[in-house]
């Protein structure tokens, strides 16, 4: 997740770093355990070696979803899929995951303005076989949310590798970033408005639903209780990860397209 600032982009994913303190939440969510296996934690490598974390879901055997922001400027991809990865040595982060890939951004991504066209997969070197995958929404799915009287009764399922904790930068020693897949069911507050465009929404992020925070960039925020993966955890409005969450919907053609592209 990422934090616009009078709208250029300023924080990144969750940066490669341990805080030994206990997990709260995906922040204020509770341990996902095996419910949602095909969500997997990535780490980008750059020229320099391992850069930034973020989560994503696999969508079949050998296409993972993530964010834009997650994938550009990435020239590999190592990816796990372990709910608990606390013990790095054990499982080989950050450098070696269960799987690594190739990834690719959507080809209209500007990273000034991230939040425009923040999707991107990663195509796996080999396949991943699960009993069920993430799968798409259909084009223009979620525009029917907008005329609900009650928005907030519009659930979500988030998912994610991320921040439990995040506090300003002076306090920023109490952050809690254990590497455990949480899950969180925010509610809708906002879509197809002025603020979030045709492209983005807003889900609720407080202590009664939970909600998302760095790292858990590019993670699925499902439909209700379905594996339909309505949008990627995109954006937050603070630096702390109150308030809102922002995702980047994937239901518009030209997101449909790029993301199918790999899949066909």
């Amino acid at each position: 997740m990422r934090t616009p600032a009078f709208g250029v982009a300023v924080a990144a994913a969750l940066l490669l770093i341990s805080v030994a303190s206990p997990a709260q939440a995906i922040t204020d969510g509770m341990p996902d355990g095996d419910d949602h296996p095909q969500v997997g934690l990535m780490v980008a490598f750059d020229e320099e070696g391992p850069a930034w974390r973020c989560s994503g879901t696999l969508i079949s055997p050998t296409v993972y979803l993530t964010a834009g922001h997650c994938t550009y400027g990435a020239t590999r991809v190592e990816i796990w899929f372990d709910d608990d990865l606390r013990d790095a040595a054990a499982v080989g982060y950050p450098n070696e995951g269960d799987v690594s890939g190739t990834p690719y951004t959507h080809p209209q991504y500007d990273d000034a303005a991230f939040y425009l066209y923040d999707v991107g997969v990663v195509v796996l070197d080999e396949p991943v076989i699960l009993p069920e995958y993430g799968t798409l929404p259909t084009l223009d799915q979620l525009d029917p949310l907008a005329a609900k009287s009650g928005k907030k009764d519009v659930t979500f399922t988030s998912v994610g590798y991320g921040l439990q904790k995040s506090f300003p930068d002076a306090a920023s020693w109490k952050n809690q970033a254990e590497r455990l897949r949480m899950v969180s069911h925010p509610k809708l507050i906002q879509i197809n408005t002025g603020f979030t465009g045709d492209a983005s929404l807003l889900l609720s992020n407080n202590a009664h639903t939970g909600g998302t925070c760095y790292g858990d960039s590019g993670g699925p925020n499902f439909l209700g209780d379905s594996l339909v993966v309505a949008g990627v955890t995109s954006f937050g409005l603070n630096s702390a990860c109150g308030g809102t969450g922002g995702v980047y919907r994937i239901d518009r053609a030209d997101d449909l397209a790029f993301i199918g592209s790999f899949l066909d």
